[in-house]
């Protein structure tokens, strides 16, 4: 289902970009629910245990033969490490009700920024396609499974044929797939879907996540083989769990044949999802009803799916009107972000009463890095020393206090999982380090920086901000008579924020505060979110505030769109920050080419602690729990998948939409 916003730099309602949700070797989600004490009303969903840390992995893990994927051989199932835990023909996931009743609606919220849409067409570069369709329309070869790490298997496709060297991947299409115009799904069908998201016409994050696939061949006509560049674990399972499939006569027009690809706009899909497109009213409404004749509907991976027979967004410009809406029954869940909203406004009669419910869902997923980046083709963030010195200035503990205390601030790549540098570099780190110790600052070899703190004393942030004058005086920068800093070409040190709506002017007008005793002087420029989209492709910005989102285990290739030095090349690309660093560069092809779960940890830590002694980017906090409202009208099934995502579905679909039910429906 494709590479989603952070590709783009479209927001989620925290004002965040977010994370691609297709490479779902890197998903979203929680682990089963936990009961947040004094926060949380009782709600009608079971409460589970949480092992904080985990990421559902372990370090240790090696790959090779595993049950459900015998390389080499046709096979049912992929985990990219470890075991498959579903054995071939199961009749349905263990999270599900498998018998939960077909019927009623599920109304929701746009869940992002993004409010409005003007095509259905999410691949393309130009518009806006609203979330829903790119949900719940398009399906993918192979189902990532929710209650796994980095596990898939076959949906589109029925079985799978892994080349043991791991160089390409064959898939034959389950023979009862069909389109909703009725079409069977054909090889021909994947290799236009492969085309056109690969093509001139996609949006180039869709392309970058196949830049390893050599191309599509096809051997029959319900089989096709992808051929690599070289072997990538990773990479096939992107192309599992990432490519979104739709017939080629979507958009054909029956006087004059195919449209190009990027003239397909308002054209509903022609896929194999469980819904297809209703009313739509660009910019408040989008209506999904469920196909009755959904190929799909009693496969192991979908029994107990897809409840509702339809599913409403409405769309709100701003979380406060969208709360309010909420509350007064408008649509029927939330997921807040607002952490002062959610501490002292979900209150009154209807929580008091159960009408209502509420809870703190235990994240069990890792946290990808969120924070201010730095476009590095500005020559001011071209130093590193201002670059810490940017950090030094910020006030991680403040921030905390404003989120009453409910969130912790991220260091570095990999937060709250195995993957995250610690400590001391390994033996195996420096493998991958030492090539490079001339090129890289003396800390990346020692004891991993933390991030300067403001609640050890009373000078704290005094002596935070005496570092970073420090700092920049190495680096050339000198307070003037005017309390300017200036270089030794008399520049003063300014920049701009930019952002596309007010969600982080509190923190940056604290930030500031503190630049300007130290004499910088920053703007916030709050602009529409096109012009904002249209800036970041183009990186006409100084720093912007982003969101990776959460991961099961690291995507190389999303990671490889982040910082790659061929990317910061690249027009349009997710290299926001211009990182341009040959250690960088080669402990991402490290990620890729990893064959044990311990070699691709060594890889994510090399990784990681390059990117936090370099100090590429401001950190700002991560809360490992989701807080969730929703009014009491559904069914929901006994235990959660071990991670799912609410409202997003960045890595998986949002857990409501999969298995939630209707509950007045017999």
């Amino acid at each position: 289902m494709g590479l989603r916003n952070f590709r783009d730099g479209r927001a989620s309602p925290e004002g965040r970009a977010q994370q691609p949700r297709s490479p779902r070797s890197g998903c979203t989600g929680a682990a089963p629910l936990v009961l947040l004490l004094g926060l949380v009303s009782a709600p009608a969903i079971p409460a589970a245990s949480h092992a904080r840390g985990t990421a559902g992995t372990t370090a240790g893990t090696n790959a090779g033969t595993t049950a459900g994927t015998t390389l080499g051989r046709w096979t049912y199932a992929f985990a990219l490490y470890g075991q498959a835990r579903y054995p071939e023909g199961f009749p349905h996931y263990d999270f599900v009700n498998p018998d939960a009743p077909k019927g009623g609606t599920l109304t929701l919220s746009n869940p992002d920024l993004r409010s409005s849409f003007d095509k259905f067409n999410p691949f393309t570069l130009s518009g806006e396609a609203p979330r829903g369709v790119e949900l719940l329309t398009f399906e993918t070869l192979a189902d990532p499974s929710p209650d796994e790490p980095a596990t898939m298997y076959g949906l589109l496709a029925r079985a799978m044929l892994i080349a043991p060297d791991f160089s390409s991947i064959t898939f034959q299409i389950d023979s009862r797939a069909h389109f909703t115009n009725g079409d069977p799904v054909t090889a021909e069908d994947v290799k236009y879907s492969f085309d056109a998201q690969t093509g001139p016409a996609a949006a180039p994050g869709w392309a970058s996540q196949f830049d390893g696939v050599r191309g599509a061949v096809i051997l029959d006509p319900r089989t096709v083989r992808f051929d690599l560049k070289k072997p990538s674990r990773d990479q096939i399972f992107l192309l599992g769990t990432a490519l979104a499939v739709f017939s080629r006569k979507w958009g054909q027009d029956a006087d004059h044949g195919p449209k190009p690809f990027e003239q397909i706009v308002t054209e509903p899909p022609i896929a194999t999802g469980p819904y297809t497109v209703g009313e739509a009213r660009a910019g408040r409404y989008l209506e999904l009803r469920r196909d009755p004749k959904y190929w799909a509907q009693d496969l192991g991976v979908r029994r107990g799916f897809f409840n509702f027979d339809r599913i409403i967004y409405h769309y709100f410009a701003d979380g406060a009107t969208r709360f309010e809406a909420f509350k007064a029954g408008d649509f029927d869940l939330i997921k807040e972000y607002d952490p002062k909203r959610w501490a002292t406004q979900y209150e009154g009669e209807r929580f008091a009463m159960g009408r209502i419910r509420k809870a703190s869902l235990a994240d069990q997923s890792g946290v990808y890095f969120e924070g201010f980046l730095l476009n590095q083709r500005r020559t001011v963030f071209q130093d590193a020393r201002v670059r810490e010195a940017l950090n030094d200035s910020f006030d991680g503990q403040w921030l905390a206090r404003q989120r009453f205390g409910l969130a912790s601030r991220v260091l570095g790549l990999f937060e709250n999982s195995p993957f995250a540098a610690t400590g001391r570099p390994s033996s195996a780190e420096l493998q991958l380090l030492l090539p490079y110790r001339g090129q890289l600052p003396a800390a990346v070899f020692g004891p991993l920086p933390e991030n300067p703190r403001t609640d050890t004393g009373a000078y704290a942030r005094r002596a935070n901000l005496l570092h970073a004058r420090d700092l920049l005086n190495q680096a050339g920068w000198t307070l003037g008579p005017d309390g300017r800093l200036r270089n030794r070409q008399g520049q003063t040190l300014d920049f701009e924020f930019l952002g596309d709506d007010l969600g982080s002017e509190k923190v940056i007008t604290a930030w500031q505060r503190n630049l300007e005793r130290l004499g910088i002087h920053v703007t916030y420029r709050v602009v529409d979110p096109a012009v904002y989209l249209s800036r970041i492709q183009n990186f006409d910005f100084d720093a912007i505030r982003m969101s990776l989102g959460n991961f099961l285990v690291p995507s190389a290739a999303l990671m490889d769109s982040f910082l790659s030095s061929q990317n910061a090349l690249l027009p349009a690309s997710n290299n926001y920050m211009g990182a341009h660093n040959a250690a960088i560069d080669q402990a991402l092809a490290a990620m890729s080419q990893a064959q044990t779960m311990g070699e691709l940890v060594t890889a994510t830590r090399a990784l990681d602690r390059v990117f936090v002694c370099e100090h590429f980017a401001i950190p700002l906090l991560y809360r490992p729990f989701s807080d969730v409202a929703y009014w009491d009208r559904f069914g929901i099934p006994e235990r959660a998948p071990r991670f799912f995502s609410i409202d997003e579905g960045y890595g998986t679909l949002p857990w409501p939409l999969e298995t939630w039910w209707d509950k007045s429906v017999q």
